[in-house]
């Protein structure tokens, strides 16, 4: 919360601007996706400049070469989505709990990249927003979403992965690209306005050709799985 007073604060005399032009591209659906996403990437950048967060990150090389694929990293906390905003530059969506559905400008940036609210007390709603993903996945659009649920809350271990959160790449058989966040609960949830680095590790994707005999389940343990090997490499280096 410190952190974000402080990147407010710093950019208080363009703030409005921002807010005002991310919630004019969160109600236009003519405007390009490309032409919101370079926009709100802009603002990202700022912000973080603002907070004292330097982003640090490895393995663009690795993403598709053609769009429609699914980003699944672990989660930390609010911040783990400007870390993809800031570092990505293939426009996506994302999949957020229906909580934070309503958090100013998260909602307006959700809205403007075309993002879907998933409530996980609803089977039968989570269940539309996974096929919902898929179908857009399917059109060329890429997204991201969280496959533990919910942040760890325990820095950088994470929690067991849904299977469920797979189901979406199963149906659209798209590519999985997993994603180590290191750090990334440091910014907002920790009471500092210390400088502080966050890491994203763009991993190897997993084609459909290479999990489509596994289980649900048997892809979460192993995204899981790749993650967690290269969070405990980059830790040792």
């Amino acid at each position: 919360m410190y952190r974000i007073i402080m990147m407010v604060l710093r950019l208080i005399y363009i703030a409005p601007i921002y807010m005002f032009r991310i919630w004019r591209y969160s109600k236009n659906e003519k405007a390009p996706l490309a032409e919101k996403y370079a926009y709100i990437k802009k603002v990202t950048k700022a912000a973080n400049k603002a907070g004292r967060v330097k982003i640090h990150y490895e393995g663009l090389e690795n993403l598709p070469k053609e769009d429609g694929f699914i980003f699944y990293p672990n989660h930390q906390g609010l911040y783990d989505v400007l870390v993809f905003l800031e570092t990505c530059d293939r426009p996506f969506a994302f999949v957020i709990k229906k909580e934070a559905r309503n958090i100013i400008l998260l909602k307006q940036v959700g809205d403007a990249l075309g993002s879907l609210a998933i409530d996980r007390g609803d089977l039968r709603q989570s269940m539309k927003v996974i096929n919902a993903m898929s179908d857009a996945v399917k059109e060329g659009k890429n997204f991201l979403i969280f496959p533990e649920g919910t942040r760890s809350k325990k820095g950088n271990e994470l929690l067991d992965f849904k299977g469920g959160s797979f189901k979406g790449a199963v149906k659209a058989k798209c590519p999985i690209v997993p994603c180590a966040l290191i750090d990334s609960f440091k910014p907002f949830d920790v009471k500092s306005i210390k400088p502080v680095t966050v890491t994203l590790l763009y991993l190897k994707p997993m084609y459909y050709e290479e999990y489509k005999d596994m289980s649900t389940q048997e892809i979460a343990t192993e995204v899981k799985s790749r993650i967690e090997k290269a969070i405990a490499e980059h830790l040792k280096e």
